[in-house]
């Protein structure tokens, strides 16, 4: 049986892991021991394993008895305990939600949908460290699946929308506060008829001026606000979040670098939880109808949940809230563009804590028991 260490299982990301591979009874088919880089000595949480007992994360000695590590933890911790455990000749599994080692030559990106057949040739073949993808990449290509599939997709521009779960827990609980501070604001205005909706609006802008609301995590309003800037600056321009989608959605399909033109602006918004995308398109063949496109897209997984181009499906079935908590990937808004024929636009929503990270992690581990 494989023996799996999990650290980072109490943050978000891995929270959500946990929750998924109970549902799927996962426990039962690995060795599970429970680490912890606060909590040495504390007690584990109950999944049916033999070692009741937190272990220390940063043991690498623990660690080297292993057959899989799974973090969540970030990547700071990657960064520190990858080159002990290398030094140390662990031979194992390193499985890392974090960003830290998706571009190492020596690790391959997870999102088994798409690319199940690299992973288990990968696993054959001796790579040894594997790593989720960028959320919105992963959520993308499976909404797009049936086109890749097809070999339709020249280049995509993604304009995305992607809500506060996909900065961490704190920017979450920041959100939420920042609302209460607004309302409370002019709560009691609200519930007068008779005050002026511009008053309401000045007493809000005021307040989005002002160093009332918190802004420790986001560095700015994200309540009534977007923030059209996610992650580090590149040199050509990009944020990192935006660099992210090319080279990330190339490794996944296994393309040489830069083969799949990816680009656009990644913005923060409102939502708490689960990213949108408005992708456009440029298609390889102008001559395939928009409803040859809806069969494609709807035969691309069986995650897909395709959403007909009218106001009441598209407002009931293709918002952050209409997919949050499920493993569904509603696409809809599909037409094409004056632009041209050759030119598709298309809406798309996910959830960031599943598909956008957890989900691909907890199938991998599935994956190792049956071929590692």
């Amino acid at each position: 049986m494989l023996r799996v260490g999990f650290i980072g299982w109490r943050g978000m990301v891995g929270s959500v892991l946990m929750k998924r591979m109970q549902a799927n009874n996962d426990f039962k088919k690995i060795d599970a021991v429970f680490f912890s880089t606060s909590d040495k000595g504390g007690k584990a949480p109950e999944m049916g394993q033999k070692n009741t007992t937190l272990l220390d994360a940063y043991d690498v000695k623990a660690l080297l008895n292993l057959d899989c590590i799974v973090t969540a933890q970030g990547g700071d911790y990657t960064d520190f305990i990858m080159p002990k455990l290398k030094d140390a000749g662990f031979s194992g599994f390193f499985v890392d939600a974090s960003s830290a080692l998706r571009m190492s030559e020596d690790s391959l990106l997870i999102l088994d949908p798409i690319n199940y057949n690299q992973i288990v040739n990968g696993i054959k073949n001796g790579t040894r460290i594997y790593c989720g993808s960028n959320c919105t990449v992963s959520l993308m290509l499976l909404a797009i699946s049936g086109l890749l599939k097809h070999d339709l997709v020249e280049w995509v521009n993604s304009q995305t929308y992607q809500a506060a779960s996909g900065a961490g827990a704190n920017n979450m609980r920041e959100l939420i506060a920042q609302c209460g501070v607004m309302y409370s604001s002019v709560g009691k205005n609200l519930e007068d008829k008779t005050t002026n909706i511009l008053d309401i609006d000045q007493a809000v802008s005021e307040i989005l001026g002002s160093d009332k609301l918190p802004t420790q995590y986001f560095g700015a309003p994200l309540a009534g606000n977007v923030l059209p800037w996610i992650d580090k600056a590149m040199e050509n321009g990009q944020t990192k979040e935006e660099w992210k989608g090319m080279v990330e959605a190339n490794k996944i399909l296994g393309l040489v670098s830069n083969t799949l033109k990816i680009d656009g602006n990644c913005v923060r918004v409102g939502s708490l939880r689960s990213h949108s995308q408005a992708l456009t398109i440029k298609l390889r063949d102008s001559n395939i109808s928009v409803n040859e496109i809806e069969g494609l897209i709807k035969s691309g997984n069986e995650w897909v949940r395709f959403v007909p181009n009218n106001k009441p499906d598209t407002l009931k079935y293709l918002t952050p809230a209409s997919v949050n908590g499920t493993l569904d990937i509603a696409v809809g808004r599909v037409r094409k563009l004056n632009l041209g024929e050759d030119y598709l636009s298309m809406f798309t929503v996910g959830d960031q804590l599943l598909w956008g990270a957890a989900e691909p992690i907890r199938r991998l581990i599935d994956i190792l028991v049956k071929h590692a």
